[in-house]
């Protein structure tokens, strides 16, 4: 799998949210990650994925697909109401 993302924004996230895009990676490698349709993405098709990071933290990825690669736009720490969405598979 091919990753790719924009440097600006890749710093602009660890300032804000303290994760870097490196670690978002790893969530595309969770088995029980859970991907969905953006439902607030305007003009281009995005996806959002919650999964386990390397820090054993719960992330939520922003991400759109380019042919094969995965271009990251965001990563957080997931809310509590995401941690338990997870946990029950939905």
């Amino acid at each position: 799998m091919a990753f790719e993302y924009d440097s600006h924004k890749a710093q602009t996230n660890w300032q804000k949210h303290g994760i870097s895009f490196a670690e978002a990676e790893l969530v595309f490698f969770d088995p029980l990650a859970i991907h969905d349709i953006d439902p607030d993405s305007i003009g281009e098709e995005r996806f959002i994925a919650v999964g386990i990071g390397n820090s054993g933290f719960l992330l939520v990825v922003v991400y759109t697909m380019r042919d094969d690669v995965v271009r990251l736009i965001s990563a957080r720490r997931a809310t509590r109401q995401e941690i338990k969405a997870y946990e029950e598979g939905i």
